[in-house]
This record gives structure tokens, sequence and C-alpha cells, in this order.
């Protein structure tokens, strides 16, 4: 465990969804004290109480009591005025925020708060497993010592990247936040296109996923850039020349893939003026 995990102190997590948990899940797998943690859900999940009966943790169904160091924000944004509201209690003068709370800025999150540090933040499904990256931005008052608590706290879900500017959230969404999903829509096109030649579902399906599975480890050992991966792939006129032919021509996958990251980018821009 890292010397500034370890001495983070007190942290309350308010929402205990599958985002939430993994994320406290990885900070008691790296060693985090569980008599450190608190848990706040109204209705827990029975992973929530499995979690919290594993590492002895308390699970409220409001926040009291305990002022934390961290306020680690993990709720739908549908009710995050009214869960702002009721956290004024716990907030101490040594408190910082971290959202994880999509579409919701920091100038919103302040003013509900009562306070000016806080550090937001885009994490995306994979952190389920220790393998997400979290997009993150602080606040003008949020100091270098509270960046590193929040990025040692994220760092548990994986990988993590600063931004300059807020309005990169957006961006971030688009990108990392909602790309699991394009991935996992690659690998159903993948497998419908090879039962459409021919192949047995069963067939189709477990060739579409192992071969992107294997694509992405391929990619997680080798730093060598992406293009570079390709082309060791691509004989001179084969097979996946060919296939690379359509993909790659104007309108192919880099123009709908832009235009997909664009929509999901104004859907977030959106969101946040609701």
């Amino acid at each position: 465990m890292s010397t500034v995990l370890r001495d983070i102190g007190p942290v309350m997590l308010v929402g205990a969804g599958k985002m939430g948990l993994a994320l406290a899940k990885g900070w008691l797998d790296a060693g985090f004290p569980p008599q450190n943690l608190v848990l706040v859900d109204p209705h827990p999940s029975a992973d929530a109480v499995e979690l919290a009966e594993d590492f002895g943790l308390t699970v409220n169904s409001e926040a009291v009591g305990l002022q934390p160091n961290v306020l680690v924000l993990a709720v739908k944004p549908q009710i995050i005025d009214t869960v702002l509201t009721s956290l004024a209690p716990v907030i101490g003068s040594h408190t910082m925020a971290i959202s994880i709370v999509a579409g919701v800025d920091i100038e919103r999150l302040s003013r509900g708060l009562g306070m000016d540090r806080v550090v937001r933040t885009m994490p995306n499904t994979p952190a389920q497993i220790g393998q997400g990256i979290t997009g993150l931005v602080a606040s003008a008052a949020v100091s270098r010592e509270e960046r590193a608590t929040a990025e040692a706290l994220l760092q548990a879900a994986g990988q993590v990247v600063w931004l300059d500017e807020e309005s990169q959230i957006d961006a971030v969404t688009a990108v990392s936040g909602s790309g699991p999903a394009y991935v996992f829509h690659l690998v159903e096109a993948l497998a419908a296109a090879g039962k459409t030649q021919g192949l047995p579902d069963h067939v189709a399906e477990k060739l579409a996923r192992q071969t992107v599975i294997g694509s992405a480890a391929l990619m997680a050992a080798d730093a060598i850039p992406p293009a570079v991966l390709r082309e060791n792939v691509t004989s001179p006129n084969g097979t996946t020349a060919a296939g690379l032919a359509v993909l790659m021509a104007n309108g192919g996958l880099t123009d709908l893939i832009g235009r997909t990251v664009e929509a999901a980018r104004r859907r977030s821009e959106e969101l946040g003026r609701a």
C-alpha cells in the first residue's frame, strides 16, 4: 500500500453502487484500514452488505457523525442536490470532496456542499476489476497534497489522467466513460458478421469475444502504437488488408467513431445543464 493511501485518514463513501463498491474494494484490497471507511447508502445492495461483513465496515443509511478527511460522492446525478444538502453536518474544515457523479460540475458541487475543495472525476466500468481509467480535474483550492490523495484513491480502480480544464470531462465521458460500451458492441457486431458468414452462433461469439480480449492484452503487453500493431497484422494484399480497406475508407470506422464520440460528448454537456 502506498504511503499516501495509508495516511489518508477517514473516508466516507456516499453511494455503494457498482462504481462506489469497485473503489471501496480496491482501497481495502490495497490495505486501506477498514475502520477508516464508512459506507453511506439508504438501500445497500447485497454486494455492499457482503463487502461490509467481509471487512467489518460500517454501513449507514445516512451521513452522520464522522467528519471525514475525504468525502467520495458516488450517487446518481438525479438525486445529487438532495444528497449534497444532507451532507452539511459531516463536512469539516479539513474535508475534501471527490465526485464521480456524471454531469455535475464543480461549481454546483461546491455550492451544494458549501466548500471549495472539490475534485471531479470520470471513471469507467473496467474499474470494477481494477482495469479502469479515470479522468480527474480539481478546483483551484485543492492543494498538491490533496491532489495526491485523490490520485491514490482513484488509482485503486486503474490508471488516472489529470485534465487541464473541467470542460474536458465531457470528452473523457464520451471516449473512456462510454467507450467500454462501444467495445462491447464491436464484439456483438463482429460475432454477427461471423454468423452471417456461416459460423455457428457459439463459435462466432467465442471468436469475436476472445479476439478483442486478446488484442487488448497484446496492447497492454506492448507499448508500441496501435497503428504499428495494426500494421504488424496486415500483409500486403492479404485478407486483413481487404477488410481494413472497408473500415478505413471515407465514412468508415474513423468517421463513425468520431460521430459516436461527438454525440456522446454533446449529451454529456446537455446532462450537465439539466
